[in-house]
Formats: structure tokens, sequence, C-alpha cells
């Protein structure tokens, strides 16, 4: 295992391409771009995107990132990703900022928790977020673009770019909110790892060709996330009220998203090779998932949220035509008890 502190006193590391904030540990997919036309299902994971430290480069990343600290990941322009997450402890609360803006609640982004509305995702119920809260048991995928064309949610909710990027905030809970937590604690959440790990090793190989359509050139513009094809995801409410999580105990960590041409000036290194595209995905006869859990309580989607355009519309790109995949493909993973998980055969 590789572990490397991002900062010595924030508690915050990379291990294994993943980042560890206190007692939370978030990964980060890559996967399949759906098409923004339809609801779909879960796509795969198809590899971690690879992390390193800003501070590592002082001399080659822009003097504003090193300013913020944290850690940065390549991706390619309009390359989608989704988040999984897990917690050594009974219950954790993670904020997700992209840029200025919450991902689920769609405020501006604030070190705070706040319940009304809820703007974090409550663990170890939230597993994964794929994209912005849609409400309804739906999610609008995150895609990345580059910033200065309007096209990040950023933009779009802000008026303006300020950070791009992802931003993330863990909380832990009080001593008392902790051993009520460890009191009901049950079997579930090595089943829920062993769920995650299942569908980060479901997705088909990376490709080797270097733009599967319709992936477009590289640019050497920072990234930020705008909105992509809807799919079927809930973002739970918290169970836990928010006077449980302990502010004292909090993790924050920027994560700066690089386009492949950056990541090479930056690091040296080959950006990853390009995923295969959702056409020949499907075409192969590759798996998707489809995932309920009757137990837990979806949140409404922001208003906000409503007028956010997606990333092809603002951008004028032409959708290719949309083939549904096999029903016979789609993996059902049923929402079960607290102490019941179901995963992929």
């Amino acid at each position: 295992m590789t572990k490397d502190s991002v900062a010595s006193t924030t508690g915050v590391s990379i291990e294994d391409d993943s980042l560890r904030l206190g007692p939370v540990r978030v990964y980060f997919q890559r996967t399949l771009r759906i098409p923004e036309k339809g609801l779909h299902y879960l796509p795969p994971g198809m590899g971690r995107f690879p992390l390193r430290r800003v501070d590592d480069y002082p001399d080659t990343v822009p003097a504003d990132w090193l300013a913020r600290g944290g850690v940065m990941l390549p991706i390619y322009q309009r390359e989608a990703m989704w988040l999984a997450f897990s917690t050594r402890e009974p219950a954790a609360a993670l904020q997700v900022g992209i840029g200025e803006v919450c991902a689920v609640s769609g405020e501006q982004w604030s070190p705070e928790l706040v319940r009304e509305p809820q703007n974090y995702v409550a663990l170890p119920e939230q597993l994964w977020l794929d994209g912005i809260n849609s409400g309804e048991g739906q999610i609008r995928q995150f895609v990345a673009v580059p910033l200065g064309l309007g096209a990040t949610v950023e933009a779009q909710v802000t008026g303006v770019e300020v950070r791009g990027g992802i931003q993330l905030r863990a909380v832990g809970l009080t001593d008392a909110g902790l051993a009520a937590a460890r009191r009901e604690e049950a079997a579930r959440a090595e089943a829920e790892r062993e769920l995650v790990y299942a569908l980060e090793a479901s997705g088909a190989p990376l490709m080797d060709s270097p733009w599967p359509s319709p992936m477009p050139p590289p640019t050497g513009a920072p990234m930020g996330l705008g909105a992509g094809g809807s799919m079927r995801q809930e973002i739970y409410e918290d169970p836990r009220p928010v006077t449980d999580y302990d502010p004292e105990r909090s993790w924050e960590v920027v994560v700066h998203l690089c386009s492949a041409d950056q990541w090479t000036a930056i690091t040296g290194e080959k950006a990853p090779s390009t995923p295969v595209d959702r056409d020949a995905y499907v075409e192969r006869g590759f798996p998707w998932f489809d995932y309920y859990d009757a137990d837990n309580k979806d949140l409404d989607a922001p208003e906000v949220f409503d007028g956010v355009e997606s990333v092809g519309k603002v951008l004028g790109e032409k959708a290719p035509p949309f083939e549904p995949v096999d029903p016979k493909t789609v993996i059902t993973i049923n929402g079960k008890t607290t102490d019941e998980v179901g995963k992929p055969a």
C-alpha cells in the first residue's frame, strides 16, 4: 500500500489512489459517459483515477493550486467520473463541492454541515455519488469540462468559475454520537465495502486507442464538472441529527482536475488511456447496475439545478444515435435491511 500525507497537519492522505479523510475513504472512479437523453442505469467502474499531491510539484503546478494545496488527478475533456465512499467508523458526513457549489443541495459551498437543505451525503448509507442531485431517485452525471466555456455547474449556478475541481470535507461523529452509532452498527459495513469493490471491478478494460469517438482532442485548461445524462440513483436523507457530528473532527481537501496535457506538463507522466466509450461497452454486453434501497429516503432536488444545462447542450454537441441497453445485461442490486446488502453475482 502506498500512503502519502497531503500535508502533515491535515489528517488527509493518499492510499492506493484513493483519499483518506480521517475515517472516510473516497475513490475516484473512471466510468462511461452516458447519453444526455433518457434515464440510465448505473455504469461500472473502469479503474481509479491516479492521485498526486500538489505540494510534490511546486515548480510546475499553477500558483493558485499550490496556494490551496490538496491533490490532483488527470481527466479527459467530457470524461465522466463517479465517487465511491466508505468509512472506518459507524457513520460520518461527507460534503462534496463542485467548484463553489454543493453537489447535494445546490447551495454555495460552505465548510459547515446544514440539514435544511441537507448539504452532505450520509455514510455509510451513501455508497457512491455519480452526479448532482436531481431528486426523484435520479442524478445528473459528473462530466469534466474546461473552465472558461460556461458549461460547468459552478458557472451556471453562480455566474462565475472561481474554483473548478472538487472540494471534499468529511466530518466525524461526536463521542456520544459515535457510541450510539456503534450500538446500532450491524454486519452491513463489510458487505457494503464488498459491493463497492465489485462495482469497481465490473467494467471493461481501458482502451489503448487514443481518442475513441466522441472524445474531443485534449486541452491544456484546468477542468471543472458539468452535468451530463440522467441516472437512476438516490441521495439519501441522513437518519441522524446534525448534532451527532463534531465539527472539531473534520478533514478537508481540494481535488484539482488536470487536463491530459496539463497532467503531463506538471508531473512528467503520460495521462491514462481513454476509457472505452458507451457504444463499444454496450456492443460487448458488459453489465450495468440497478440499485434501490427502500429503507432510506431520497432527498428532494434543489430548484437551482433545474436551470443547469447539460455539457453537450452548452457546447453545441450533436448527440449520437442512442441504442438502449439489453435488459439482460442489467444486474439488479436490491435494497435490503440494514444488516443485509445485495451485491452483483
